[in-house]
């Protein structure tokens, strides 16, 4: 069977309070089962929680926590002769940014006993400052691509 055309990438509209559309697609990530006012609700009061313990802004803590925690290597494994090696490549715009919506989610979602507000609140905070499980988990990514450097020359 031949293949279908390329699809067309859908871009998000940017969302009401801050204007911006990662914003938009970290609530959408949020979501769970097509509730989006309650994602929303939860994404705005964590910014909110965040901004006032640090005292800044709250989209302020919301940018600089995503590019903190944004990776640009990674590893891609790669077939070469019957050896499958762990290959560094550089980490495109719109990976980078899936994966640090991954990241910091999925952190949040793991300390349970608190409301998801102060969770993501919490990781937003750390991530800002530049520590917390997320930005670990950027270096253990970074360090993986440095110690595998010597398969560079497989990149494709």
């Amino acid at each position: 069977m031949p293949r279908k055309g390329h699809v067309k990438k859908r871009h998000s509209l940017p969302d009401t309070k801050f204007g911006s559309t990662a914003v938009t697609k970290f609530i959408n990530s949020l979501m769970r089962q097509g509730k989006k006012s309650v994602a929303e609700k939860i994404m705005y009061r964590a910014l909110d929680i965040a901004g006032e313990k640090l005292s800044v802004e709250p989209f302020d803590v919301f940018t600089k926590a995503m590019d903190n925690v944004r990776p640009l290597v990674e590893v891609r494994p790669r077939r070469v002769g019957g050896a499958t090696y762990q290959v560094p490549v550089e980490v495109p715009p719109e990976r980078a940014q899936v994966l640090t919506i991954r990241w910091i989610l999925s952190y949040a979602r793991g300390k349970k006993g608190i409301p998801m507000a102060e969770r993501l609140a919490r990781e937003f905070m750390d991530a800002y400052k530049g520590e917390g499980s997320s930005i670990k988990r950027k270096e253990d990514t970074h360090k993986m691509a440095e110690a595998n450097r010597a398969f560079a020359h497989y990149r494709w």
